[in-house]
């Protein structure tokens, strides 16, 4: 059985799909732009504090399924410009500095709303 999930401390969807799906013990996210929840504004300024955002929208969804940063398998970063990659890892090194999940990090055309990031995962109940 598929579940969805919703958190309220996370942006609703821009489109037809869900923040996360559970199945089978595995809670697989959407990809998590830089909106903040309460009024859906995009931080498109700066990178470090976009990739907070994104990662705090994650840690919401994850922990409404049941889960956490600390149960994350796989992480998938696109970025707008390659060139924030050292920035993103600065931030993204103070949620995952301990638990250290398989990653990938790629710089993309586009990303949804003129983003700097998207950060998607998966991980386990």
């Amino acid at each position: 059985m598929i579940n969805v999930i919703h958190s309220d401390k996370a942006p609703k969807a821009v489109g037809p799909y869900s923040q996360a799906l559970e199945f089978n013990g595995f809670i697989f996210t959407s990809g998590q732009l830089p909106l903040i929840p309460e009024s859906g504004e995009l931080i498109s300024d700066d990178i470090k504090e976009a990739t907070k955002r994104s990662l705090d929208n994650l840690k919401a969804v994850l922990e409404e399924a049941g889960s956490g940063l600390d149960k994350v398998v796989k992480v998938n970063i696109f970025l707008a410009d390659i060139n924030n990659f050292a920035a993103v890892n600065e931030v993204y090194g103070t949620y995952f500095d301990t638990h250290k999940p398989a990653r990938s990090c790629v710089e993309v055309a586009n990303l949804p709303m003129g983003g700097l990031l998207e950060i998607e995962a998966i991980a386990v109940k």
